[in-house]
């Protein structure tokens, strides 16, 4: 633990020293303002709004992506709880997989009173727009 820890800060501090010297804060290669930065800050300053507004369009979607995934596994956890919960349901056998509110249900089933209760279990959970049943009984290939 030690060991990948020091690991860890080592390779940070090269990352801080390299991108310290591509940047022009070490080596003497520091950026010269040119003079007709002030001639053309109008139209950087506009460039810059654009960029600002494009990443914060990219930053609200990667948010609305990642809000979805953690509602996706947060369904299938409290699916997965429910059958592990239910006695009727052997929760061990049966893999259990949301995308966008779409439950899939896959596994091997003892009996068909097993798989309509844990389809049931799945449907019955609040977020659940569709249950796909993907389970087999045991003794059948």
């Amino acid at each position: 633990m030690f060991r990948a820890l020091f690991k860890l800060i080592v390779l940070l501090f090269i990352a801080v020293v390299v991108g310290g010297f591509f940047l022009g804060w070490w080596g003497g290669n520091a950026m010269q303002v040119e003079r007709d930065t002030v001639a053309t800050a109008g139209r950087a300053s506009d460039r810059a709004r654009d960029v600002a507004t494009q990443v914060g369009e990219k930053t609200a979607q990667a948010a609305k992506t990642a809000q979805e995934a953690l509602s996706d596994g947060s369904l299938t956890a409290k699916i997965k709880a429910k059958m592990a919960l239910d006695d009727s349901v052997k929760a061990l056998d049966l893999n259990v997989d949301t995308v966008n509110g779409v439950v899939t249900v896959t596994g091997r089933v003892r009996t068909k009173a097993e798989r309509e209760r844990a389809l049931a279990l799945a449907r019955e959970t609040s977020g659940v727009r569709q249950v796909i049943d993907r389970t087999s009984l045991e003794g059948s290939r």
